[in-house]
């Protein structure tokens, strides 16, 4: 049997994160290293970050924290994972993330299919030409499938003290 897809190294250290905003994103195994089977990114979390609650439409994910403590909520279901901690946040389900600690945190986020990583991309690029325009990141989300519900943000800022994820 040939291999069917090429050997594929990421030794580190690995590039610098970008911000996307709220949190940074590191790139590490995309769509075109895995023939579009899965992605893998890294998300470090300062103190205080909230990322916005969001649903996607075409991908699930699977996070493992490996620094600090992350808080997670999906649907009616919260939780706070700490270092070796693993989450299922599958496609259709709205869920949030926030650093339930005081240091910085870290996660492996696992996408399937991929394709979701180079929305990360392009969000890095908007953010590095200062704060991003509003149509701009509707159009963006929409293009990728991802839709955003702000309904839990005030409660989850006021119970952990955490900042708005809009800046």
């Amino acid at each position: 049997m040939g291999r069917v897809l090429p050997l594929t190294a990421s030794p580190g250290p690995h590039g610098p994160d970008r911000s996307i905003g709220s949190i940074g994103v590191g790139f590490r195994l995309g769509g075109e290293q895995t023939g579009g089977q899965v992605a893998n990114v890294e998300h470090p979390f300062p103190p205080g970050a909230l990322v916005p609650p969001h649903v996607h439409t075409r991908e699930d994910e699977f996070s493992i924290v490996t620094s600090g403590a992350i808080g997670f909520r999906s649907g009616d279901d919260e939780v706070v994972l700490e270092v070796g901690g693993y989450i299922v946040k599958p496609r259709g389900e709205l869920h949030t993330m926030w650093n339930a600690g005081t240091e910085e945190a870290r996660m492996i986020e696992v996408i399937t299919p991929a394709g979701f990583e180079r929305f990360f991309a392009e969000l890095a690029d908007l953010v590095e030409s200062g704060a991003p325009d509003p149509d701009d990141m509707q159009e963006l989300t929409a293009r990728y499938g991802l839709f955003i519900d702000t309904t839990w943000v005030p409660e989850l800022m006021q119970r952990h003290g955490l900042r708005s994820p809009f800046g």
